[in-house]
């Protein structure tokens, strides 16, 4: 494979996949996922606790495994490929941004609310220092106008990023919408632009193109769309989108195919498909990872999932705010039963 590439894959199977299996990698798991991405050629692989380091707990979910040692593994199978990390100010802090660093992470990817990028210079700054290369990652996309979304980006730019990405989370932007924010990002800002897409609406793929279209050469994808919802733009089906219409991707389509199959498919708990509740996400552009959360607190109140994912959406209810879905799911029972 040609190390030419017109845009540059981060997976994030071992990170945004996390929140699919509950935060139950094991060391082996990522060991033979992330050599097998490796070998495929992919260029950055971002391994951490689905919420970002340090996301371990009673509210984001307990990890099965220390993300410092899934991170280590990683980096110890890949000589080509390199490992990222996400970062949510807040969760995460300088000290785990310094231990993932020394263990050999290679980008930072500081990720906040859309519009809340403010909470970030020390982080991008520090990553830097670190000789990072260093993403703001711009969650909930979708809730911020386009005006907005520019200024924001500007933000990251003056801090120090390399990249800003539009991060669609909920999986809720149509592709009119995507490409208008793209469109503004790269009028506005003189750094790279990045895509992150979730296909609760079954709009990943497309989104995604239409993102590359308009000028960003930054793209996740997800193999076997493994990743919070309905899972994130399919990797390997992206490699293969993206040969036919002659964007170079550096990446081995077969080796991709054969890790969805192989290696991947055995470690989903469930298909990831577009389920009841991951289309409710989007439809009503709530947190993809509130999923299994709601789905479980559901079940406890019970009450359906899709009232209390409905409700969230009207709260405008965001990552962080996880302790929201039981409150809502207990309002929701009491209403019933009055």
């Amino acid at each position: 494979m040609t190390n030419e590439r017109d845009i540059l894959i981060t997976e994030v199977a071992l990170r945004d996949g996390s929140h699919a299996v509950s935060h139950q990698y094991t060391v082996d798991q990522v060991l033979t996922v992330a050599k097998a991405l490796n070998d495929a050629n992919v260029p950055y692989i971002e391994v951490s606790h689905g919420d970002g380091l340090a996301g371990s707990s009673l509210q984001y979910g307990l990890s099965r495994t220390n993300e410092m040692e899934l991170i280590e593994a990683a980096v110890s199978v890949a000589d080509k490929s390199k490992i990222a990390v996400l970062l949510l100010p807040g969760i995460g802090t300088l000290h785990e941004l310094k231990e993932a660093a020394n263990l050999g992470a290679k980008m930072a990817r500081i990720a906040t609310h859309v519009t809340e990028a403010d909470v970030a210079p020390q982080h991008i700054a520090y990553a830097k220092e670190l000789g990072m290369e260093t993403v703001g990652f711009l969650m909930m996309n979708h809730m911020a106008p386009v005006d907005k979304l520019v200024e924001q980006a500007k933000l990251m730019e003056s801090y120090g990023a390399d990249t800003v990405y539009v991060v669609d989370s909920a999986g809720y932007l149509l592709p009119g919408q995507v490409r208008e924010r793209i469109r503004a990002l790269k009028q506005s800002v003189g750094i790279n632009i990045g895509f992150h897409g979730h296909n609760n609406l079954s709009l990943a793929m497309a989104n995604t193109l239409v993102a590359i279209e308009e000028g960003a050469t930054r793209i996740d994808g997800s193999v076997r769309c493994l990743g919070a919802g309905a899972g994130n733009t399919q990797t390997e089906v992206l490699v293969a989108v993206c040969e036919r219409m002659g964007i170079k991707t550096g990446v081995d389509l077969y080796k991709m195919m054969d890790l969805a199959e192989d290696i991947i498919a055995p470690l989903l708990p469930v298909p990831q498909e577009i389920t009841k509740d991951s289309l409710t996400l989007g439809y009503a552009g709530v947190y993809s990872s509130f999923a299994l959360h709601s789905k479980r607190a559901a079940e406890r109140y019970g009450v359906d999932s899709r009232d209390i994912l409905i409700e969230l959406g009207k709260r405008k209810v965001v990552g962080g705010q996880e302790d929201m879905i039981v409150e809502v799911a207990a309002e929701i029972a009491k209403s019933k039963n009055r």
